[in-house]
């Protein structure tokens, strides 16, 4: 039942961080990659289930608000919710916890579904839509 919110823990490496030793601001669609990624699979239909039917999901546009800094070594929370059925288009809203459990990101991804061989917008996968729609936790 929507909406649905889906966390994952994550510890900040190196590889994460800036000469400042906090997250550099272009690592963050890893996070919220992550974040969905996890969530899909949770609900039963891992991504790679979606790209063996044909259909792929660029994303559309990012929103994106900095609230606090994230450093080298915290485990952090992201936070997925998706709170609507899907249609063409699916929205995924990401939080990011500081290890101390502040908010410290938040953002809005867009991903739309595309027909792999020809490049074309279609609707939401039936099967996905009902997992979302009957998820219960």
């Amino acid at each position: 039942m929507l909406p649905i919110t889906s966390r994952k823990q994550y510890r900040v490496i190196y590889g994460d961080t800036d000469m400042m030793g906090v997250i550099y601001y272009g690592n963050y669609g890893r996070l919220y990659e992550m974040g969905r990624t996890e969530m899909i699979r949770e609900l039963g239909m891992p991504y790679i289930e979606l790209e063996h039917a044909g259909i792929v999901m660029p994303v559309y546009s990012v929103e994106s608000k900095y609230r606090n800094v994230i450093r080298y070594d915290e485990l952090i929370t992201i936070e997925t919710t998706v709170k609507k059925a899907p249609a063409v288009r699916m929205e995924f809203f990401t939080r990011i916890f500081n290890e101390d459990g502040r908010l410290a990101h938040e953002a809005k991804v867009v991903l739309v579904f595309m027909d792999m061989k020809t490049g074309r917008p279609v609707r939401a996968p039936e099967q996905l839509v009902k997992l979302l729609e009957n998820y219960s936790g």
